[in-house]
């Protein structure tokens, strides 16, 4: 069935030394998560250099392109992209480079930020929805609908902005939240959309580091925002809330990545080999050509080849 070839083919098409272990990092659907037990930020397989690392992205990079070609051409896919991360993971690195060559016609990147006063309107999955990626497009989510259970989960308060029915179980309400998410991905599968959804797991002292350098270093100082310390204060509650996100919604036909983001380069290197390979599962093939339309190009090519 479609809504489950990522969990069926992807280790499949995987090239035979794409360099880790596809178990290290995906969460598998039904099993309780412990994020720091379960996933290490370090890990970088059986690569020792970040130049070889950077060399096999290169290779990806054009196998993506040639995949979007594919998948542009044929009109029956889409493929949606979620990142999801703690601040200064490499969410926007990540993007830049592994999408580096494909065409921007077949590609949009869309940032959800603080919801505006018309998303409020409606409801919490709205916003996203009117984003989602046509058949033949590859959509970028960085951040997305799942903010509605992390950061408002962190922060409830939250829920007092968003204009909800005075009746609404609020006590069940991630639990439903998570029925919704599941439900909604199933339908977008089942139509033919393909979702990967990725967590850029970085350390909390590599994510000091990264403040520190965005601090100390002039050209970096745009990146910094003092919200960012105040949120890096609310860490265990973010894991916790992440740990329930994989446990309750990572399934078959749209599971959970967990990527190492401690070596930028590995985090790059991994999300490309996996995004290739979901690609690739498709089976994507360039359209026939009928029989009215081959003898059209015939008749073309022949006028074409008699000018003088």
């Amino acid at each position: 069935m479609f809504n489950r070839f990522i969990m069926i083919d992807l280790e499949k098409h995987l090239p035979k030394k794409c360099g880790f272990d596809p178990k290290k990092i995906v969460v598998t659907p039904g099993r309780p998560v412990a994020l720091a037990k379960d996933f290490e930020t370090d890990y970088t397989g059986t690569y020792k250099a970040k130049k070889d690392a950077e060399a096999d992205l290169e290779t990806n990079v054009q196998r993506l392109a040639d995949q979007q070609d594919l998948l542009y051409a044929s009109d029956t896919y889409s493929v949606l992209i979620l990142f999801q991360a703690m601040d200064a993971a490499g969410k926007d690195g990540t993007i830049k480079h592994v999408m580096s060559g494909i065409n921007p016609q077949g590609c949009q990147v869309q940032s959800f930020k603080v919801p505006s006063a018309e998303e409020l309107d409606h409801d919490y999955l709205w916003r996203t929805t009117r984003s989602l990626p046509r058949r033949g497009q590859i959509g970028i989510f960085n951040r997305s609908y799942y903010e509605e259970v992390l950061v408002t989960r962190v922060h409830p308060e939250i829920l007092g902005h968003e204009h909800l029915p005075p009746k609404l179980d609020k006590k069940n309400i991630w639990k439903q939240r998570f029925d919704d998410i599941n439900n909604f991905e199933r339908y977008l599968t089942n139509n033919g959309t393909a979702i990967l959804k990725f967590f850029l797991n970085v350390s909390k002292d590599e994510q000091k580091r990264r403040f520190l350098k965005r601090i100390e270093e002039k050209e970096k100082n745009w990146k910094f925002s003092a919200s960012d310390i105040r949120e890096r204060q609310f860490w265990p509650q973010y894991v916790n809330a992440y740990e329930q996100v994989f446990t309750h919604t990572s399934t078959p036909w749209a599971p959970w990545f967990v990527i190492p983001a401690d070596h930028k380069w590995f985090t790059r290197l991994c999300v490309s080999q996996l995004i290739v390979a979901a690609l690739k599962s498709l089976d994507l093939r360039y359209p026939t050509v009928p029989t009215s339309k081959a003898e059209e190009l015939e008749k073309a090519k022949q006028e074409l080849l008699s000018e003088k």
